[in-house]
């Protein structure tokens, strides 16, 4: 079974550091994660287990394990597309027609339940621990971390809108701008209701807008960046202004001639890699029914 490990060598300057601090500052180990460290002995210098208080020489190597921990969920066999894989991260390309994780309106056959089962045929071990969410219907790119440090640090990196995410979506009607920001407020009208709406006293939402291509039977393709992930976010507020996502049963219209779920696509991604430090910048294509979806509003015939 694969462990993560973190390395680093004591330099001069940190001679009356403990090693606790150590670890604080140039790993950035959450509170929580430290004491898992300390309570499981996962810390070692030079090879063999040290305490958080002692202090090392220069030189010396400080090596930590991050503990070994899994998923339980029941492994099926519902296909799981790689974007990127390394010991740290799993970023796949979702399928639409699943959820991402189980809940209780979908207790099986979710994406957790096809990473099992990747998990189990490619002989790994890690615990599933989801970066981003995607509504059922939604394809595109979905980032998993294997450990809880990278989960923490990508949490940080996100709400301090270090993550950079860009859907897209076929919606009817023109937009006329070329591009656009809807800045206004989310929330459920009630508490019992799936479906969210633009409210007074909602959550704060940001959805930036950009035309790439325009349709003269009516719809438009557009770019869409998230400053805030709200449920729903960009279904609620293309809805609220007069594009509705093609396909949104919920926030538009059924089109089953053309689709048969919202046409929207998580393509691209980029954040800084929690243990590298490198900036990763990763793309899904368009899935084959958004790209039949666009040939058909392209052919007027067919419409």
């Amino acid at each position: 079974m694969n462990q993560s490990k973190f390395e680093y060598i004591i330099k001069e300057k940190d001679m009356e550091l403990p090693v606790k601090e150590l670890l604080k500052r140039n790993f950035g180990f959450s509170t929580r994660l430290m004491t898992k460290l300390k309570v499981n002995n996962l810390v070692q210098l030079n090879g063999v287990t040290v305490k958080m208080y002692e202090k090392g020489k220069t030189g010396d190597r400080i090596t930590v394990y991050l503990p070994k921990e899994k998923s339980d969920f029941e492994p099926e066999n519902i296909p799981v597309s790689v974007v990127y894989e390394d010991e740290d991260l799993l970023i796949i390309n979702k399928q639409p027609g699943y959820v991402v994780h189980p809940t209780k309106g979908h207790p099986c056959h979710t994406m957790a339940n096809g990473i099992m089962k990747y998990m189990l045929d490619n002989q790994k071990h890690f615990k599933i621990r989801f970066i981003n969410r995607l509504d059922m219907d939604t394809s595109g790119l979905l980032a998993i971390a294997k450990n809880s440090h990278c989960q923490d640090d990508l949490s940080k990196q996100m709400s301090e809108n270090g993550v950079m995410k860009k859907y897209v979506a076929v919606v009817k009607g023109i937009v006329t701008a070329e591009v656009g920001t809807v800045d206004l407020p989310i929330d459920r009208e009630h508490e019992d209701q799936v479906k969210r709406t633009v409210i007074a006293d909602g959550y704060p939402s940001v959805t930036h807008y950009k035309v790439l291509e325009r349709f003269e039977k009516g719809y438009t393709l557009v770019e869409l960046v998230l400053e805030t992930g709200r449920t729903h976010q960009i279904r609620v507020h293309m809805s609220h202004i007069g594009h509705p996502i093609v396909g949104d049963v919920l926030y538009g219209e059924a089109s089953v001639w053309l689709i048969e779920r919202q046409a929207l696509h998580a393509r691209y991604l980029s954040f800084r890699h929690p243990v590298t430090k490198q900036v990763l910048e990763l793309e899904a294509p368009l899935p084959e029914d958004i790209r039949v979806l666009l040939q058909k509003i392209r052919d007027v015939q067919n419409i």
